[in-house]
């Protein structure tokens, strides 16, 4: 088992990554304090419950824990607040008390819902993740909790930090080969952002990731968490350095929002969305290698590198004037400057990022 902490003060928090972790639940929750006398809540959803609800509902319950199960349909349309009524209504009826604490069982939908579930419920209980999706390596890790609108991904929300991260590498084996591949697009971000290094493993490595193989996915997963506890224990709520963790997501976050949620996986966008951010940085001087190289590496996981014909180049403009990145009447992205290495521009020209959209249409593989 390998095992991190975001150090963020009395707000600190482990990241456990390994095979088997979800039957040793119970003494993880004991071990961090988790109340036996106040019912828990588990959400999941309609893919990930019946691999694994019933184990840990079972589990927990043996072991003198009082869990009551919730679960929502899978995809970005449950990070609702419609969902979300109907899952504090859930937890009034379960009994849930300020002693409480909600259980992710699921993937990066899952975990953002649970959490904004637990930071809005009586102003806040305790969080646990327990993420069943490589995606989800990074959304677990660093207290961003939050629905969309229909305007906006994320727009609602919150920071609330898990008291926990529980990372079974076993939930991984019955993921879909696209899901596999759709996650494997934030691996990679965090290597282009910090890490050169992993960047060139990931490209060297590319077939043992896409095979799920335990030993390539462990050590990929624990780089990936290291980098987003890194970054996050530097800036929490995202005044500065946490900005980075945004590669890709100001043109993809605008994809999922015009594709409605459903079309396009959200690694997918952000794998289109990194693509574009690698074409600004050689409009700022990047080298030619930062662009050929994200895109070599990104096409090696399976990911999609260019954009579909039929996606509006208008309805994706304005979809990126609601982003939480768009300040103060200035485009912000965050553009490589050599493979891992990254700096926030905070006056993007909107004429070139249009003209980046366009070419992405265009791109050939």
């Amino acid at each position: 088992m390998r095992e991190l902490t975001v150090d963020l003060g009395e707000r600190s928090y482990p990241i456990y990554i390994g095979e088997g972790l979800l039957q040793e639940a119970p003494s993880f929750f004991e071990k961090h304090g988790i109340s036996k006398k106040s019912p828990l809540l588990i959400i999941s959803d309609d893919k990930v419950a019946p691999h694994y609800l019933e184990p840990l509902a079972n589990a927990l319950s043996a072991a003198g824990f009082q869990p009551s199960t919730a679960i929502v349909s899978s995809g970005e349309s449950s990070k609702s607040l419609a969902v979300l009524e109907d899952l504090v209504t859930h937890a009034l009826k379960a009994g849930l008390d300020r002693k409480s604490a909600i259980v992710a069982l699921g993937g990066g939908v899952v975990g953002d819902l649970a959490g904004f579930v637990a930071a809005s419920y009586m102003r806040g209980v305790k969080f646990i993740q327990i993420p069943t999706t490589i995606l989800a390596h990074d959304s677990s890790v660093g207290g961003k909790v939050a629905v969309n609108h229909p305007l906006a991904k994320n727009i609602i929300g919150a920071f609330h930090q898990p008291e926990m991260v529980l990372y079974d590498l076993n939930t991984l084996q019955t993921l879909p080969p696209r899901d596999v591949r759709a996650g494997l697009s934030e691996v990679v971000k965090h290597g282009f952002i910090w890490d050169d290094a992993f960047v060139q493993w990931c490209d060297e490595n590319s077939e043992r990731l896409l095979a799920l193989d335990p030993e390539a996915l462990g050590y990929a997963l624990y780089k990936g968490c290291s980098v987003k506890a890194a970054v996050v224990s530097k800036d929490e709520r995202e005044n500065d350095l946490r900005a980075i963790l945004n590669l890709g997501h100001t043109i993809g976050h605008a994809l999922e929002a015009v594709a409605g949620y459903g079309e396009l996986l959200h690694g997918e966008a952000i794998s289109i969305g990194m693509i574009g951010s690698a074409k600004l940085g050689l409009r700022y001087g990047a080298p030619e290698d930062v662009y050929t190289t994200t895109k070599r590496v990104l096409a090696k996981c399976g990911l999609p590198v260019k954009l579909p014909e039929h996606f509006d180049v208008d309805a994706i403009m304005e979809a990126m004037m609601h982003d939480k990145k768009f300040s103060e009447s200035t485009m912000i992205f965050v553009v490589p400057t050599a493979i891992g290495e990254v700096e926030i521009k905070k006056d993007v020209p909107a004429s070139w990022v249009r003209e980046i959209v366009e070419e992405l249409k265009q791109e050939a593989g």
